[in-house]
């Protein structure tokens, strides 16, 4: 059985790669490894070590806390029921259209993506 944690940080690892535009084959030819070993880390099949985790964090320029973020103890029993039930709740990153958003969203200048940000929490908070 795959444990949270690996899930979670093989989901962290799929996002960063995905918003920065990489394809599995390029980071793992910047790390060393071939493309089916990124899949497996990836999916949560199989746990990445903590040197390996560092050469990632360094291949996609973010901190080995990156791929911690968001997880707790209540993160840790949430992975756990969310393993059960992604079926029917989805999974946000696998939508091709909240994918799109948040790469569109971080391709915009830091001072607009601000902005823009501040405008959606407005219209938010209206609906």
């Amino acid at each position: 059985m795959k444990h949270p944690v690996d899930v979670h940080v093989g989901k962290r690892i799929r996002h960063r790669r995905w918003m920065v535009g990489m394809t599995q084959q390029q980071l793992g030819d910047l790390v060393g490894i071939k493309f089916q070993q990124i899949q497996k880390y990836e999916t949560g099949m199989n746990r990445v070590s903590a040197s390996r985790l560092w050469d990632i964090a360094h291949a996609m320029n973010v901190t080995i806390n990156f791929f911690f973020e968001g997880l707790d103890a209540d993160a840790r029993d949430a992975a756990m029921a969310d393993m059960e039930t992604t079926s029917e709740k989805g999974d946000l990153m696998v939508d091709r259209e909240a994918q799109e958003l948040v790469r569109s969203y971080y391709s915009i200048p830091e001072e607009q993506r601000r902005r823009l940000f501040d405008l959606a929490r407005v219209l938010s908070d209206v609906a």
